[in-house]
Parts: structure tokens; sequence; C-alpha cells
């Protein structure tokens, strides 16, 4: 229950006599109002006015004399850090933190702006790598979770110039963000953070994907791995957060291969060595059901569904209908766990995704030879019914478990 559901809700409650105007009371007193929203303002606002401060200096940085330059950048610095530490000794946690983030933010710059003075950063990326090596290190000392965030995506900008830029891969970057704030995460179990992570990974996966110019289902066997993780983290919504990205990616890989696998250009495209990609594919699954079983799990192994090769099948048809078939399978067993576990956002979810793919299905199926006023006729009629059936199945669900 949050407190939205008690302001909300609660009135109604007590005109009908269930609880008392005292009781209602004390309802929201266990549910204090959120301050986030506010207390993101300082954060904000400090990176804004970091930003606008390193505009002005980026476009008249070739004007300064190169002392003023250094001078400038070290202060700025030095200022950004003295003042968080003050701000964070009077209590005043967010903007405390809005300008840790702000320092680090001027120390990447820096990076930038003295590697271009010494004509540095086109040949050498110690210097970016060492932005994030700091960011890692204030996660861990101040133990927030806009510096993590702020990591995060410096992990990803550094990636990105070197494959973009310098044409290599940096594969202690990655190790550095899987490991440093991997770990910080394990410890410090947030969903928030688990799904920045997984996020910010995956990209540096696709990153590695495309450097490498090998088939893009590779990307699955890294990105499973982090799904694995999260079966072994003990606090289940922060396990469940670090799977979401990449059950989403093999959900949308899987729906673009129910709606142009029939191209056996593009479904050879797929196609990975067949024993290697399934040995380690293999070995992954292995490790996620291992910890699925050792966390009590293992009825959510049906999100491996996703992961079936069905890209070996021959182009056309029949591969476009067993996706369609796996999609199905994967959308039932969401709404059906979420049936027996009676979770509403379970259920929401799982009615989404069943309805998707019957769109998808009906498109796929019968846009070719049927004539397109009756397409639209039916396939309306067919989504008003499907959803008019789970509705009324969510409402039996949770029907019966009001009486509890």
């Amino acid at each position: 229950m949050s407190r939205k559901v008690v302001e909300t809700d609660g009135l109604e409650w007590v005109r009908k006599g269930i609880i008392s105007p005292e009781q209602h009371a004390q309802l929201l007193a266990l549910y204090p109002a959120e301050q986030r929203a506010i207390g993101l303002l300082p954060l904000l606002g400090s990176l804004l006015i970091g930003l606008s401060a390193l505009s002005v200096v980026a476009a008249n940085w070739q004007e300064m004399p190169e002392l003023m330059r250094l001078g400038l950048l070290l202060g700025s610095l030095t200022g950004a850090y003295a003042a968080a530490e003050y701000f964070l000794r009077r209590q005043y946690e967010a903007l405390g933190m809005g300008l840790v983030g702000l320092g680090l933010i001027l120390f990447g710059a820096g990076i930038v702006l003295t590697s271009q003075m010494y004509q540095l950063i086109g040949y050498d990326l110690t210097g970016l790598l060492a932005w994030a090596v700091v960011g890692i290190l204030l996660t861990w000392l101040y133990r927030s979770q806009f510096v993590f965030l702020l990591t995060v995506i410096i992990g990803g900008i550094v990636q990105g110039y070197n494959t973009g830029q310098l044409g290599v891969f940096s594969y202690f970057t990655a190790a550095l963000t899987a490991g440093g704030l991997g770990y910080y995460w394990w410890r410090r179990p947030d969903s928030l953070l688990g799904g920045v992570l997984a996020t910010g990974l995956l990209w540096q996966i696709a990153l590695l994907v495309n450097h490498l110019h090998i088939k893009i289902t590779w990307f699955f066997v890294p990105a499973m791995l982090i799904y694995a993780a999260g079966d072994w983290q003990a606090n289940r919504p922060a396990g469940r957060a670090l799977q979401g990205p990449p059950l989403v990616a093999a959900f949308l890989f899987t729906l673009g291969l129910a709606l142009f696998g029939e191209t056996e250009t593009y479904a050879g495209e797929l196609r990975p060595p067949l024993l290697v990609y399934l040995a380690a594919l293999g070995a992954v699954l292995a490790l996620s059901l291992w910890g699925k079983h050792t966390r009590g799990r293992l009825s959510s192994a049906t999100d491996w569904l996703l992961l079936l090769p069905g890209f070996y099948l021959p182009g056309g048809l029949p591969l476009a209908v067993a996706t369609l078939v796996v999609l199905y399978a994967y959308s039932g067993s969401v709404l059906a766990r979420a049936h027996y576990e009676q979770n509403q956002d379970r259920v929401t979810l799982g009615t989404a995704l069943f309805i998707l793919t019957t769109a998808v299905a009906y498109f796929k199926l019968t846009w070719g030879f049927m004539d397109k006023s009756l397409f639209f006729l039916l396939g309306g009629l067919l989504l008003l019914g499907l959803w008019w059936f789970l509705r009324r199945r969510a409402t039996q669900t949770f029907s019966v478990k009001a009486p509890d």
C-alpha cells in the first residue's frame, strides 16, 4: 500500500465506516509524504549552473592564457568539493551531493580540456579511464544514488568515446563498471540502481558486439549473465530490477524476429556457430537456474522462453509462427504467475504483453490477404474482446483475494 492509496481511498473508507478518522490519520502517518521530487531540485540546479559555467569557459577557452586555464580548472574543482563538504556537514544532503556530482563532471571536463591543451586525448585513453575510476571511488565514499547514476553514465560515455573515436574497446572500463558498481549494488541492493546498472552494462555490451562485428545474438550471452546475477540476489525487488533491462531487450528482439524473421537474409545475420553459442548460453542458463533454485524462485524460469534460439529455424512463415508461439508462451506465463501471486502490477504487465503479442500476430498473419476494412474491424473486435476477457479474469482473481 502507498500513501497515494491511503489519501485517495482513505476518505471513502472513513465515509463507509471501515476506519475512523483517527485511524485514517494514523495510516497517513505511516507513509510520510515523498520529498524526492523536491530533493532533486538542488541536484539539478547545481548541475545546470555547472554546465552553464562550463559552456562559458569552453567558448572562451582558446583565448585564455595557459596558466589561467589550469588555475580555472583546479579552482572550480576544489571549490565544488569544498562547497559539497560544507553543505553535507550541515545536513543539506541533496545540495551537497549535487555539488559532488558537479565536481565529478568538472573533473571529467578538466581531463578533456587539459588533454586538448597537450594534444593527448587522441592517443591515450587513460585520462578518461581515470574519470570512471574517480566516479566509482566517490560512489563508495559518499554512498549516493546520484553519484552512482552519474558514474554509470560516465562509464557509457568513456566506452562510447573509446569505440567511436579511438577504435578500441576498453575491457578494463567494462570490468570496472561491472565490478566496482556491481559489487556496490550487491552490498546495497536497490531497485533503481539495479535497473540503471543493468542498462549501463547492456549499453557497453552493445558497443562491444558492434566493435567486434560479431552476430548480434552474442549480445544475449553477457546480457543474460546480468540476468543470472539477479537470480542470486537475496533482495527480490532489487534482483528483479536488475533483470528487467535484459528481459526487455530479449522481448523486443523476439518481437522483431516475429515481424521480420521471414526474410532468410535477416535470419541468417543472427546465426552464430550453433554449438559454441548453445554451449555459452547453456552455461549461463545453468547458472541462472542454480540461483533460482537456491533462492526458491524456479517459477521465474519461464523468462528463459524468450532466449529459445528460434532463429536457427529456416526463414519464412514457419519461423515467424514459431516466434509468435514463444511470445504467447512467455506473456501467458507472466499472466499465470501474476494471477497465482495476485500481483496487480504484474497482471497489468502480462496483459499488455499478451495484447501486444496478439496485435503483432494478427498483423503478421492477416495483413497480406485480408481486405483492409475487414482487417481493421476484426482487429478492433479481437483486441476489445481480449481486453474484456483479461480484465474479467483479473477482477475475479482480486475479488477472491479481497476477503483475506
